[in-house]
């Protein structure tokens, strides 16, 4: 659970899944992913390291740049949560609740 609540907020933030969402295209360059976000190469390299760190993104050294992939063993992982969540299952605030806080 605590590998897919880190991968969640990985995701949470809005430049880090558009980055999330280019990678589902295929293995990308660094400076492929700067030319598309309007952020600096620093801010680029601090949301790579949330990604890899979630476990969500594998990078690989090419030459200067570094090229992202999605792990699609973390990915299979959410695929499975997701799919597996069952709406009915999850009980509800008791909707005739006479409260008065």
């Amino acid at each position: 659970m605590t590998d897919l609540v880190k991968m969640l907020k990985a995701l949470s933030d809005e430049n880090r899944f558009k980055i999330f969402n280019m990678l589902l295209k295929g293995e990308t360059c660094a400076c492929e992913l700067l030319d598309n976000l309007n952020i600096a190469q620093p801010t680029l390299s601090r949301h790579m390291k949330i990604l890899v760190d979630s476990g969500l993104v594998k990078g690989r050294k090419d030459a200067q740049w570094i090229r992202y992939s999605i792990d699609k063993s973390a990915l299979g992982e959410l695929k499975e949560y997701f799919k597996g969540l069952d709406p009915g299952a999850i009980p509800l605030i008791n909707p005739e609740c006479d409260c008065k806080r």
